[in-house]
C-alpha cells in the first residue's frame, strides 16, 4: 500500500494496470492486478481518475454545481477547498483531512482518523469556521462532504457559496493536491509513523512549519500565514 500510495502521487492519472507495472519497475515488485485493486478500494483511490473513491455522494443528497470554471482566488476567504488523502503507518493507515484557502495556500484546519466517518470532516470544519468564513467552499462529492452534518454547518453561513467537482475531475481541486503532493514528499515518504499519536505529532510540526516558516515560490518567496493574516 505504501508502493501505491507512492506511485499514485507521482503519477495520479495511473489506474490498476500501470500501478502494477510501475511498482515492478520501481521496487520490483510483481502483484496481482486483483490485489491492487482491492488495495486501492482500502486506500480510497479510484482507478480511472485521480480523486479518492470517498467521493460517492451521501445518498438522497443535494449535489451542488461546480463555482470555480474560471474563477481566480482574489483575497484569503475567497475560495477555500478541502480534500481527504491516505496516510500509512508502518502496520495500518490512516485519513488526513484539510482545509485550504487557495489564495494564500494557507491551511486553516486539519485532522486525522482511523476511519472514514464524517465527524473528523465536521470538526476540521468548525475549527476552520472559528477561523474564517469563506465566500465559495469547494469539495468533491464525496459522503463525507454531502452528509447533513457538514452541509448544515455550511449552510449557517448564508455567505457561503458550495461547491463540488465535478465526477472524476482532477484539476477541480487543484491546489489541494498539490498540497498533498508537498505533504507526502516533505513530510510522509521521509517519516516511517508508528501509531495515530506518532503521526499526529509529526504532522502538527510539519503543517506548523508549513503554514509560518516554509516560502513559497508561488507566493513570491513568503509564507502563507503571512498572506493570509495580511503581514505582508
Amino acid at each position: 500500500m505504501k508502493g501505491i500510495d507512492k506511485v499514485y502521487t507521482e503519477f495520479p492519472y495511473y489506474g490498476s494496470r500501470r500501478i502494477v507495472k510501475q511498482l515492478f519497475t520501481d521496487f520490483g515488485k510483481k502483484v496481482n492486478r486483483k490485489r491492487i485493486q482491492r488495495l486501492m478500494g482500502i486506500m480510497g483511490i479510484e482507478a480511472i481518475y485521480p480523486k479518492p473513491n470517498f467521493s460517492k455522494p451521501e445518498k438522497g443528497h443535494a449535489i451542488y454545481p461546480y463555482l470555480l470554471k474560471g474563477v481566480k482566488a482574489k483575497f484569503p476567504n475567497h475560495i477555500w477547498g478541502t480534500d481527504i488523502t491516505y496516510i500509512p503507518l508502518t502496520k495500518g493507515w490512516l485519513y488526513l483531512v484539510a482545509i485550504l484557502d487557495w489564495f494564500s495556500r494557507y491551511v486553516i484546519s486539519w485532522e486525522l482518523s482511523d476511519t472514514l466517518s464524517v465527524d473528523f470532516c465536521v470538526e476540521t470544519l468548525k475549527k476552520a469556521l472559528n477561523i474564517g468564513v469563506p465566500n465559495i467552499h469547494n469539495s468533491d462529492q464525496g459522503s463525507q462532504f454531502t452528509a447533513d452534518d457538514y452541509l448544515i454547518l455550511l449552510k449557517e453561513n448564508p455567505e457561503i457559496k458550495i461547491s463540488m467537482d465535478g465526477r472524476g475531475r482532477f484539476y477541480d481541486n487543484i491546489f489541494t493536491e498539490r498540497l498533498w503532493r508537498s505533504v507526502k514528499y516533505e513530510e510522509v515518504y521521509i517519516h516511517d509513523y508508528q501509531s495515530f499519536a506518532d503521526a499526529k505529532a509529526s504532522l502538527t510540526n510539519y503543517f506548523d512549519q508549513y503554514n509560518f516558516r516554509r516560502l513559497h515560490q508561488s507566493l513570491n518567496y513568503v509564507t502563507p500565514a503571512e498572506v493570509y493574516y495580511g503581514s505582508t
